[in-house]
């Protein structure tokens, strides 16, 4: 079996990619069953109604690969419009969340997940599944993460649908301290073990959330779930230094961003962040977002617009300057593979699909990633997406995966860890934990420049694996967040010692 790295955002996720490393599981293998146990135990962040990209740098050496599993725009055949409401909450510093079964989209994470393990995957597929399985029946207290944010929402919008309200309180009302016990999402999981993602888009669980979701009010129907399929595409690829690094690539906005302000670093810092560096940093910031808030968000066609950006970005630094909720994955093996995942819900429908067990997402509800408004995109549509699941390969032969929660953070926290890493030097675990900027509204008059000074969730939560070119693995996790790291060794091996 091959060693292997494991950063996940919470202990259970981090056992899970353990327990499937021990079982001969490669970097693939692990990061998937992670992923999947934070669908169980990251209530509000992401479920098995989600969408998702997995980043894969192929042990083999190969050329990076992105599986595109994001959510489509529903409603074929439908009248559009309804079925939701807003809600605006304090969360992030002020947040208005669209919540309702209309706000459902078409999920596709567990069908990129599956397209995934086909490809690279060395383990049978029930395996993978079998840990969220044991989380879901056994129960699980909610991570900080989650409750930091329904201790925001958990009335507004978890407490609309009567499945929902009991799963996350009290009896007296109160946010629940106890265990979260959700026996139709382990029985749903059983399903998907044992059918795969057939079973959530044209078998049981598809029609039970399809009915659920058009009873009240919603757009989401049988034709939207079975018509879905994952997309497989080459990753957007940026050279620094002697790292080749794929990521994300459109239709997805937050490769792009990343690619962008990885170019336009132009190797910064090259040691520590001195106050010179964090200037260009915001300076990289602004150009990159602000091009984002004024053109990819709103473009017909964003792999000529991107394509565009990019060739610009590297024709003319100068010009590009002057100018105007989530849970990540991260694994690396000994064999050099290296495996990014990012899944999200969104901020919740707030509804679960009676008889599964599922919260429901409210991607449509994201207004920041859909500038066209409410339903205003063509059925089968890929929405918009900050994730950016990033890999990387060495010339010295080290591989790295790395990637980030955190909406319009993503970007900018992937980023920043990357600049200390490679440029600075810093150790993987010292660069994930720097204090780090964020520019919000980029060239908007009321933009603000956020610089962290006690380390919170907002600024992302960055999980990062490594294997170094002696063959040694490294782990970090973020912490920001109730991240969790596993060192996964092979007695028979001489590879990194187990944690």
């Amino acid at each position: 079996m091959p060693d292997v790295a494991i950063a996940a955002p919470n202990e259970a996720a981090a056992d899970a990619g353990e327990r499937i490393a021990r079982a001969g599981g490669n970097a693939v293998d692990a990061a998937l069953a992670a992923a999947l146990v934070t669908m169980v135990n990251e209530v509000g962040l992401v479920s098995l109604s989600s969408g998702g990209f997995i980043t894969v740098q192929p042990a083999g050496g190969g050329a990076p690969q992105t599986v595109d599993g994001w959510m489509d725009m529903p409603g074929r055949g439908r009248a559009l419009g309804g079925g939701t409401w807003d809600v605006d909450t304090e969360y992030g510093g002020g947040v208005t969340v669209t919540v309702g079964a209309g706000s459902v989209a078409a999920h596709g994470s567990v069908a990129a997940f599956e397209e995934a393990h086909r490809r690279w995957g060395s383990v049978p597929w029930r395996d993978l599944v079998t840990p969220a399985i044991d989380v879901a029946r056994g129960g699980f207290r909610l991570s900080s993460a989650s409750r930091y944010y329904l201790e925001y929402v958990h009335d507004d919008v978890f407490g609309w649908d009567d499945e929902s309200r009991a799963a996350v309180h009290d009896a007296d009302g109160t946010l629940t301290a106890g265990l979260v016990v959700m026996p139709d999402l382990a029985a749903s999981l059983e399903l998907i073990a044992a059918d795969g993602a057939a079973t959530l888009h044209t078998g049981r669980l598809a029609r039970l959330i399809s009915d659920d979701v058009v009873r009240r009010g919603g757009i989401l129907g049988a034709a939207d779930l079975a018509d879905y399929a994952p997309v497989v595409r080459p990753s957007l690829i940026s050279a620094v230094g002697e790292w080749t690094f794929g990521t994300n690539p459109p239709p997805s906005v937050g490769g792009v961003c990343v690619a962008a302000m990885l170019r336009l670093l132009d190797g910064r810092p090259h040691a520590g962040w001195d106050d010179d560096d964090i200037a260009h940093l915001v300076r990289v910031q602004r150009a990159v977002l602000g091009h984002r808030l004024d053109v990819l968000d709103h473009t017909d066609d964003l792999v000529r617009d991107a394509g565009a950006f990019l060739a610009m970005v590297d024709r003319d630094h100068l010009a590009v300057l002057e100018s105007g909720s989530t849970a990540h994955v991260s694994a690396t093996d000994s064999e050099g593979g290296a495996c990014s995942v990012t899944v999200s819900s969104g901020y919740s429908s707030g509804m679960i699909a009676r008889g599964t067990g599922i919260w429901l997402n409210n991607c449509l509800g994201e207004q920041e990633l859909n500038p066209a408004g409410l339903h205003g995109l063509v059925p089968g549509t890929r929405l918009l997406s900050n994730m950016a699941p990033t890999v990387g390969r060495h010339a010295d032969g080290s591989a790295l995966a790395i990637g980030s929660p955190g909406a319009d953070r993503i970007t900018t926290a992937i980023v920043q860890v990357l600049a200390g890493f490679v440029n600075a030097g810093l150790g993987l675990q010292q660069a994930v934990s720097h204090p780090r900027v964020h520019v919000h509204r980029a060239g908007r008059p009321d933009e603000v420049v956020k610089t962290e000074t006690d380390l919170t969730m907002y600024y992302g939560g960055v999980a990062a694996t490594l294997r170094d070119r002696d063959g040694h693995l490294v782990a970090a996790a973020d912490p920001r967040r109730d991240g969790a790291v596993r060192l996964v060794h092979d007695p028979a091996s001489d590879g990194a010692d187990t944690v």
